[in-house]
């Protein structure tokens, strides 16, 4: 039986998609998690439960030691996991993408250090120190810009600015994200770029040898200006004409092949506008949250069985049917209207029972703190849609969306005030 080590994410949507697959193909997993080092011991968990991801070095010295047999791959379910999968998989003499390519792609300066190196399209951009005041770079800039935090994902810490102030405002609230979100905040700084117009643009993929492989173009129909970027819906097949997908698809497979990504799957965001197409990011593992069950259809597989199967040396069936006649998918990843305590919602049976809405699930949990970019990295769920055109699979996502109210009340209740009068305390 082949042997993968599975690194799971405490906070991951797909743990259990990517365990339903391995047990699909009689694939041993191995499991890895990122649990509290101090809790786990009192919870009786093995020191390999407890990793430090965002420490892959040592990490990885955690799992050599631990780790009991041999293994046949090492697989990340998101993007907290990958330079370890990477650096382990180096480690080990297994297949997979050289460490330092991953932590290139993984680096929002580095990557847009790449990108204008080899001359593609790219924004002008400025690193911005810790510490330093964001009006120095002011010389520089050409309004708008976007601020970004340089290693987080899901629009966690990005933030459009139009003016100096709102710049300012920008930098100060995404420098205190960042230092909550990544331990090393301080040495990292954040980066300004210039704001680029146009619509926005998913590519799901699948690298093999260098070759790349498209799995399916989205579109993000909702436009993504500002000032923050919470991404909703994804709709494929894209009504991009054909040429102009073509080109999304060479774009991103040169831009793996300078980075040095090698193997396994890639999940690309991209803007397109009458001057081209500008990558916005390259990310070394597959699409986020529970939307890749939107191809299942399309590639007659769970997208994290078509992962496990190249690892563990199983053939890839014929697909289920040819692209061009799988007709359309869409998915919601639900926003989160606004930050506070989940506590549960209504029109649940309403919105399953759309037309075209082929499920409604709800990730978040009753008592959850819930919070919508650029501080969240969650959603509350998911609705998933299938129709004959790209148009009928958003419109019945949009309607179903309009079904679902959810109950979110604020953090802390807000308190009567008081005051003294002369007929004694009055409360208001």
């Amino acid at each position: 039986m082949k042997r993968v080590l599975l690194l799971l994410p405490t906070t991951g949507y797909r743990n259990d998609d990517f365990i339903a697959a391995a047990k699909n193909l009689g694939v041993e997993i191995v499991a890895a998690a990122n649990y509290c080092h101090r809790l786990a011991p009192s919870w009786g968990l093995p020191p390999i439960m407890a990793l430090h991801f965002d420490q892959p070095e040592r990490a990885a010295d955690t799992v050599l030691r631990e780790i009991g047999g041999t293994l046949d791959a090492v697989l990340a379910v998101d993007d907290s996991g990958v330079e370890l999968a990477a650096l382990l998989s180096e480690r080990l003499g297994l297949p997979g993408n050289p460490a330092h390519a991953v932590r290139r792609v993984g680096d929002k300066l580095a990557f847009r250090r790449l990108l204008r190196e080899r001359e593609f399209l790219c924004p002008e951009f400025h690193h911005l120190p810790t510490g330093e005041d964001p009006r120095s770079l002011l010389p520089g800039l050409k309004f708008p810009v976007v601020v970004k935090a340089r290693r987080l994902s899901g629009s966690r810490g990005v933030i459009r600015a139009d003016d100096s102030e709102a710049l300012v405002r920008a930098v100060n609230r995404v420098r205190a994200i960042q230092s909550r979100a990544d331990r090393d905040a301080q040495a990292l700084g954040l980066i300004v770029e210039d704001f680029i117009p146009g619509r926005e643009y998913a590519l799901e993929a699948s690298l093999a040898r260098g070759e790349l492989t498209t799995l399916a173009l989205f579109d993000k129909p909702d436009p993504l200006d500002g000032p923050y970027f919470e991404e909703t819906l994804y709709v494929t097949p894209s009504r991009l004409p054909g040429a102009l997908q073509d080109r999304i698809h060479h774009e991103v497979a040169r831009a793996c092949r300078v980075s040095g990504l090698m193997t396994g799957p890639v999940h690309a965001e991209a803007r397109v506008n009458e001057h081209g197409i500008w990558l916005l990011e390259i990310a070394a593992r597959s699409i986020g949250g529970l939307c890749g069950r939107v191809l299942t259809h399309s590639l007659g597989m769970s997208l994290e069985e078509m992962i496990l199967r190249p690892l563990v040396g199983n053939p890839m069936p014929e697909p289920l049917a040819p692209a061009d006649e799988s007709g359309a998918a869409g998915v919601m990843m639900i926003p989160i209207p606004r930050r506070g305590i989940y506590h549960g919602l209504e029109g649940m049976a309403a919105a399953q029972s759309v037309p075209g809405v082929t499920g409604v699930t709800i990730t978040a949990e009753p008592g959850q703190i819930v919070a919508p970019p650029p501080d969240g990295a969650s959603y509350l769920g998911f609705i998933f849609a299938r129709a004959s055109i790209p148009a009928e699979a958003e419109t019945a996502l949009r309607i179903a969306h309009r079904c679902l109210n959810f109950d979110i009340c604020p953090e802390y209740p807000a308190r009567a005030r008081t005051t003294w009068t002369d007929n004694g305390f009055d409360s208001f």
